[in-house]
């Protein structure tokens, strides 16, 4: 009987380097691997969504669109994936429907294949317009699961959950686990559960980070159940608060009643590539190598560098692990959200003002919104004591309905919102750059004709920042030479220390 052929979905174009280095790394650093991602024979190809938005037009002075059409032409025979939040697309509010329909079609016209849809709070309501728009265009609608841990958070739960994504129309379903904390077996019981509910034919994608340590031992207990595709990323972009690393999902299958039937000549063209541009970003890595507090805490960690930042800047970066034990207080008050964006900002934002402030007696807008249910409904009961301050605060009623079914109409506005920033070029695209992130748009809109920028540091730069350190170095030790010309004729000159 022949091997089991395993999809691989390629992260290193999109989550790799937003979980690695801050979503830095430029278009112009990525390109040279396409050719190889493109013929390595990957399942897909994930390089837009997520955080890449925001981060091209606020650090990268790049037109997300383009880099979008730009992966589309190289990447011809690959199927280009991104990640969708759902009502909140690629911003931090929920969008009208109409937004949603034509966010969708835009980004399937530009290039895009397969559209991950999840929703922070796991309400199937919040992703069932995105993945109807995603099913009009033709493209690949996928239904996602994100995975917390909690006293209610249970197999039975996952599968029910994914039974009312395939009844919304998901073509795929991906068991999202953003935090490193699905173990081998619980992810085991959730992929059979699925498959023997649903069909063996139900294709399921599981994307693991590795920052705890034990998820490739996960994805292969994953693969035994029956997952059809998994995430990795190539080895030089991969580990820490990142992924598995591609190479190693292949040597770990060899044997085995698996293969992914990637062309491992070509892996390695693509991890020598990003082993040349990865430390070029070296001052926007994260620290963390394995971290597994965060079985107790369940708090990723680009959630607890966001929450250390908020502290040290109110001087109190002592308190940290007040604020990590506060966390789970205000998770289980909130009904056990899942802790991804924007959920994870939400709740340790608010952890962070009870340890400062007191509990509760200061909330953010956004906590006293998630409280009243202007994000979705959670799997637990909200504490009643907390929704009712909610209520004092912002003089807003509870709502069980979907949050978006308040929204009125806002395509029209959006446009005419667009039509007065100079810059604008008139596209529907710039219409959503806009609607996305209105306090970023209009900069970027200004100053797009001077080009993208990258912040990483050439190996020039890098090599002149070391020979600056040791010519410190020397300098404690003893003199310098320096040859100087003047008036036409050189000199050897020796400087000692001051």
């Amino acid at each position: 009987m022949s091997p089991r052929t395993i999809g691989v979905t390629e992260v290193a174009l999109r989550d790799a380097h937003q979980s690695l280095m801050a979503t830095r790394m430029a278009l112009e650093d990525m390109v040279d691997a396409c050719e190889d991602i493109d013929q390595a024979g990957y399942w897909s190809v994930e390089c837009w969504g997520g955080a890449t938005y925001d981060a091209c037009i606020r650090f990268l002075n790049e037109d997300p669109w383009e880099r979008l059409r730009t992966f589309r032409k190289l990447l011809p025979n690959s199927k280009l994936q991104m990640l969708l939040r759902g009502q909140n697309l690629l911003g931090y509010r929920h969008y009208e429907d109409t937004v949603v329909d034509k966010f969708v079609k835009k980004s399937a016209e530009n290039g895009m294949d397969v559209f991950r849809v999840f929703d922070a709070l796991n309400d199937p309501r919040n992703m069932e317009r995105a993945m109807a728009a995603v099913k009009k265009t033709g493209k690949h609608a996928q239904g996602t699961i994100c995975y917390t841990i909690s006293p209610l958070h249970t197999v039975e739960g996952y599968v029910h959950l994914a039974g009312q994504l395939l009844d919304m129309g998901a073509q795929s379903l991906a068991l999202k686990d953003m935090a490193a904390l699905l173990k081998p077996q619980p992810a085991y019981d959730i992929i059979r559960g699925i498959k023997e509910t649903y069909g063996e034919d139900t294709q399921i994608n599981v994307h693991c980070h590795s920052t705890t340590g034990v998820t490739l031992v996960t994805l292969m207990k994953a693969i035994e159940a029956g997952a059809d595709v998994v995430d990795t990323a190539i080895s030089s972009m991969s580990l820490g608060p990142g992924h598995n690393p591609t190479e190693s999902l292949v040597e770990m299958l060899e044997g085995t009643d698996y293969t992914t039937d990637l062309d491992m000549d070509r892996l390695l063209k693509i991890r020598d590539h990003f082993a040349k541009v990865r430390p070029k970003y070296k001052e926007f890595e994260s620290a963390t190598l394995v971290d597994t507090d965060i079985f107790s805490s369940q708090i990723p960690g680009g959630m607890l560098s966001n929450m250390e930042s908020q502290l040290k800047a109110q001087g109190a970066g002592d308190r940290i692990r007040e604020v990590m034990e506060e966390v789970p207080v205000v998770k289980k008050d909130a009904g056990y959200p899942p802790l991804v964006t924007p959920s994870s900002q939400i709740v340790g934002t608010q952890a962070v003002f009870n340890v400062l402030m007191g509990r509760y007696k200061v909330m953010t807008g956004e906590f006293a919104d998630l409280m009243l249910g202007y994000y979705g409904e959670c799997i637990g009961e909200r504490n009643p004591e907390v929704v009712k301050l909610a209520e004092e605060q912002t003089k807003k009623e509870p709502i069980t309905k979907r949050p978006a079914d308040l929204l009125e109409p806002e395509w029209d506005k959006l446009v005419e919102d667009a039509k007065k920033l100079e810059g604008f070029d008139g596209s529907e695209e710039d219409v959503l750059t806009n609607a996305m992130f209105p306090g970023v748009a209009p900069k970027f809109f200004t100053g797009r004709d001077q080009g993208p920028k990258n912040v990483g540091k050439t190996s020039e730069q890098l090599a002149a920042e070391k020979a600056a350190a040791d010519g410190s170095a020397k300098a404690v030790r003893g003199p310098i030479k320096y040859n100087v010309t003047f008036n036409g004729r050189e000199h050897s000159v020796q400087v000692e220390p001051a």
